[in-house]
């Protein structure tokens, strides 16, 4: 893709992008070590008042502790949607805090629970680190389900930016190992595929541009970045089986670096036979609902998702039993 004028971004957000090419042009190692920093001293532990929200922790297999925040209602009731949500951040920074207000508009249309996993992250440990997190927070709320309020018949996987790659490797990787069945998954703006896609080739877009792609990239998979081989698991555009896999809602922009990717991704889950779908929205920049959550264009966005999210808790179910 060629280079992103500033009049080619939405009207509703382009200022704040004109701001944000500005500020930080690219994204590198000493930036998500410098965030992540921030958002450890300044964020971590500071929960709202208008949701319940619990800290709790597992183990992994070398004895280490994953650490997983809960949220939930005020008023909690039974047979909850079972949500795992994975943020984002290009695998290298961020914390679950920074999403839960994703878990405030899923619970404004459903009756959830949402488990929020503090994976980690590439600054310290590439591929696999993040998705065995996931996968054992995922095993973590089907062990516990019944103390969280969740139906065992109803999980669903969602994120956004990495969080959203990783909830598509996730759920092929959950199919793969047949322990943990998954209803739905919404992996939204989704970093899937580590290989050049024509939107991902010189893209310079505001908040996440080419080069801030191929250093968060590099970062997560070291010396398998674009291998020929590398497994699916890792990056799930790699994917060549997309059957049984969970029924998918997703949104993109068309001028940042995810678009093709996502295209192609819900095309071959199509061709798969598994219902999928994508809204586009014009000139909508990367992620541009957390940087300007109050623009028209991201609250149809988030309107969207929602209605699909909503939808999906009324329709789609792990068994046959409800």
């Amino acid at each position: 893709m060629p280079h992103i004028p500033n009049d080619q971004i939405h009207p509703d957000v382009r200022k704040i992008g004109i701001l944000a090419r500005k500020i930080a042009p690219s994204l590198d190692a000493r930036f998500f070590q410098r965030a992540n920093w921030f958002m450890n001293h300044a964020v971590k532990g500071r929960f709202p008042k208008d949701m319940q929200v619990d800290e709790h922790w597992t183990s992994r297999p070398d004895g280490t502790q994953l650490r997983i925040i809960v949220a939930r209602s005020l008023r909690p009731k039974p047979n909850a949607t079972g949500v795992l949500w994975l943020h984002g951040g290009g695998y290298a920074m961020e914390i679950p805090e920074m999403d839960l207000g994703y878990a405030r508009k899923v619970q404004a249309v459903s009756n959830s629970v949402i488990v929020l996993p503090d994976y980690r992250l590439s600054v310290d440990f590439q591929y696999p680190a993040a998705l065995d997190d996931a996968y054992l927070a995922l095993r973590w709320m089907n062990d516990n389900h019944a103390s969280l309020g969740i139906n065992p018949n109803q999980f669903f996987v969602a994120g956004e930016s990495a969080g959203g790659g990783l909830t598509a490797a996730l759920t092929l990787y959950t199919r793969d190992k047949g322990e943990v069945p998954l209803a739905f998954q919404m992996p939204l703006y989704p970093m899937l595929d580590d290989r050049p896609t024509t939107s991902s080739v010189d893209n310079d877009e505001p908040i996440w541009n080419s080069w801030s792609n191929q250093n968060a990239w590099q970062m997560y998979l070291g010396d398998h970045y674009h291998t020929v081989d590398l497994e699916p698991y890792a990056a799930a555009a790699r994917a060549t089986d997309y059957s049984n896999l969970p029924p998918t809602y997703t949104f993109v922009g068309d001028i940042e670096p995810f678009y093709q990717e996502t295209q192609t991704y819900i095309q071959n889950l199509r061709e798969a036979g598994v219902p999928a779908h994508v809204d586009v929205y014009r000139g909508w920049f990367h992620a541009a609902d957390k940087f300007a959550p109050r623009s028209r264009i991201a609250k149809t966005a988030t309107a969207s998702w929602q209605a699909a999210f909503k939808h999906a808790t009324e329709t789609y179910y792990n068994r046959t039993s409800k």
